[in-house]
């Protein structure tokens, strides 16, 4: 019968000797004796780890309808959390994919249907999240999850007609207690870009105060060839970290040997004030755009050129004609034009070459990164993809495409910050790199808070990128800063750390 510590520790000074004691389940007493200080404190993160493992809580369980790309996705994503996941799917073909793929119970049919949820034991369920593309599905899935007494229900909802304040029902949650809207998300996403031009990702923190921002050192980087160490003067007034480093395939938490090189993409920590000089520091000033042309006529197209075309000069390319005539009649100040998006005769005829931006976000992979390519041989400044197919996407930087978004990486990141909404401020992993970005909420009882920083035992493969103080304000903090309760703690990790990071909070 496996053994679990009860978090009780105490302390006993005995003999200018100190003596811990870990009470553990089966009643057994261990008794530890140091002399040491140092030793004391190695012991001290030894049985602190033991306790983490060992004390944990029943594994969440919960029930994925949908193994499309966004369900398929979320659920590989779970499992790396070992919860317990079941999941409803219509299609044999996905289903059967899915069980070969993922580490859960697969129970093929309609996820709407009580007899199967019931299957998937849903009396037994912590969350549900509904993702199929029928939006009356979903939402029905979580009205029968609610009467079960399923805590947490997720449900995908396409159509804008239902949030937006204009729909009969409009405040009605539906038994939904997260509505997740994948194709307003990404173009949230893009327009966050288009604001920041030289990016190729941006993150936001505290309502855009402070921002993470992704940049490709070009030769105008000053920074070129100089190990970090060297630049930590310039860097910290500019009061901006380094968090991480792509370079190829791999993603580097830099330290103070390391060297930046041109065509690797950095990632940073600034406030939004700071930025500008930031940006220039690595030789990306911002500019000011005017002209834009997105193809595809989609939501994503559309939400995009709704909220630019005032500001911008926007064209949008759309094949589709009853598509193009319903964007003509909606966007009021937007250039619509009838046409492929593939055609490369058309997109130089319509001024390709003279557009400031192209954002190609089509439902085609392929036609997304053969105009943009185009786009770039025609000395356009910047693209910005979209891209559904996972394996296309570390392909990108190699063959000069700049931004690239994925839908499915978007819309699960925000379903994780959802359910770990009570554990972390904010949370996702970035397009294209394999690292995670967690802003943690520091407890008085946090492992992260007893030392300063050097004296933690933090891992290699993390690091703190800033520190969000009780007043709100963005700290770069050194070996010597000791986190306070309640200081919001940015941490940029690959994977493998992830699990070491959490235990310090």
């Amino acid at each position: 019968m496996e053994r679990q510590a009860i978090a009780t520790k105490k302390y006993i000074q005995n003999g200018g000797h100190y003596c811990r004691q870990v009470l553990l389940s089966n009643k057994k007493v261990i008794s530890l004796f140091f002399g040491l200080f140092y030793i004391n404190n190695y012991i001290d993160d030894y049985i602190d780890d033991y306790i983490d493992d060992n004390s944990k809580m029943t594994n969440p369980n919960i029930i994925i309808i949908g193994a499309g790309s966004i369900g398929f996705q979320l659920a590989k994503r779970l499992s790396r959390d070992n919860y317990n996941i079941s999941m409803i799917e219509s299609d044999p073909e996905r289903a059967n994919y899915a069980k070969e793929h993922v580490d859960a119970r697969v129970i093929e049919g309609y996820g709407s249907s009580q007899k199967k949820l019931m299957e998937a034991d849903i009396a037994n369920a912590d969350i549900l999240a509904a993702l199929t593309n029928n939006d009356e599905a979903n939402l029905l899935s979580c009205a029968i999850a609610k009467t079960f007494g399923v805590a947490t229900t997720i449900a995908r909802v396409r159509n804008p007609e239902y949030r937006s304040r204009d729909f009969a029902l409009y405040g009605t949650d539906f038994s939904a207690d997260y509505v997740v809207q994948p194709e307003r998300q990404t173009a949230n996403v893009i327009l966050r870009l288009v604001r920041q031009s030289n990016a190729t990702d941006v993150i936001e923190f505290e309502d855009g105060k402070f921002q993470l921002v992704g940049l490709r050192l070009d030769q105008n980087a000053q920074v070129l060839n100089t190990p970090l160490i060297e630049l930590g003067s310039k860097l910290s007034s500019l009061n901006l970290r380094i968090v991480a480093i792509k370079r190829g395939q791999f993603t580097i938490i830099p330290r103070g040997q390391d060297l930046l090189i041109k065509g690797d993409q950095i990632f940073i920590i600034s406030s939004k004030d700071e930025l500008a000089e930031a940006l220039e520091f690595f030789g990306k000033s911002d500019k000011k755009l005017e002209n834009i042309m997105i193809i595809g006529g989609g939501q994503i197209g559309r939400f995009i050129a709704k909220y630019l075309e005032k500001d911008v000069n926007i064209k949008i390319l759309e094949s589709d004609e009853e598509k193009s005539e319903a964007l003509a009649d909606e966007l009021k100040h937007s250039l619509v034009i009838k046409g492929d998006g593939s055609d490369i005769d058309l997109l130089a005829f319509e001024g390709l070459p003279d557009m400031d931006e192209f954002i190609a976000v089509t439902g085609d992979d392929e036609t997304n990164i053969i105009t943009s390519l185009v786009a770039k041989h025609l000395k356009v400044p910047r693209t910005i993809t979209l891209l559904r197919k996972s394996e296309y996407i570390p392909l990108t930087p190699s063959i000069g495409m700049d931004a690239v978004v994925s839908k499915e990486k978007i819309t699960v990141n925000s379903i994780l910050k959802f359910i770990r909404r009570q554990e972390v401020a904010f949370y996702a992993e970035i397009t294209g790199v394999d690292a995670e970005v967690t802003e943690y909420i520091a407890k008085p009882s946090s492992r992260i808070v007893k030392k300063p920083l050097r004296d933690i035992n933090f891992p290699n493969n993390a690091i703190v990128g800033a520190v969000i103080n009780n007043e709100n304000e963005l700290e770069i903090p050194t070996g010597l800063t000791q986190i306070q309760a309640d200081n919001k703690v940015i941490v940029f990790s690959l994977p493998k750390a992830k699990r070491e990071v959490d235990k310090l909070f």
